[in-house]
């Protein structure tokens, strides 16, 4: 048998709050440019912006952005918002395929600079003069 305690009394557990329907923040990814390739301005954002807006698949399909997805730009910088599941790794591939069909993949690569943030940069290449030059 189990028997309380006069002192001890039992209270129900507290439910937590109600609230009312919680609205989940959207998905914020930014794509942005390194000074010295805005210095060179190889990269066309506005080709850049029209690219990602055709290309991004939404529920498998392209051109299907509705009010799920929004692509803006501001000057150098673009902003993916999503109220929809969205891999920030897509926008990596979008972007690589971008520069690829630009000519451009052989000078920038695309690289985290944060959680939600991607950097355009351009490859660091040493520019040591070598010996072959010498000897001929």
């Amino acid at each position: 048998e189990f028997c309380l305690a006069a002192d001890m009394v039992v209270k129900p557990a507290a439910k937590p709050a109600v609230k009312g329907p919680t609205r989940k923040q959207p998905l914020r990814f930014t794509i942005q440019c390194s000074a010295d390739v805005l210095d060179k301005d190889i990269v066309d954002f506005a080709a850049f912006e029209k690219y990602l807006r055709e290309h991004i698949k939404v529920n498998g399909k392209i051109r299907n952005l509705g009010k799920d997805v929004h692509v803006e730009r501001e000057k150098s910088t673009i902003h993916v918002i999503s109220s929809v599941p969205f891999s920030k790794r897509y926008l990596k591939y979008l972007t690589k395929r971008f520069l690829k069909s630009h000519n451009l993949r052989d000078y920038l690569h695309v690289i985290a600079s944060s959680k939600t943030t991607y950097d355009l940069r351009f490859f660091n290449f040493e520019t040591d003069e070598t010996d072959d030059e010498d000897e001929s």
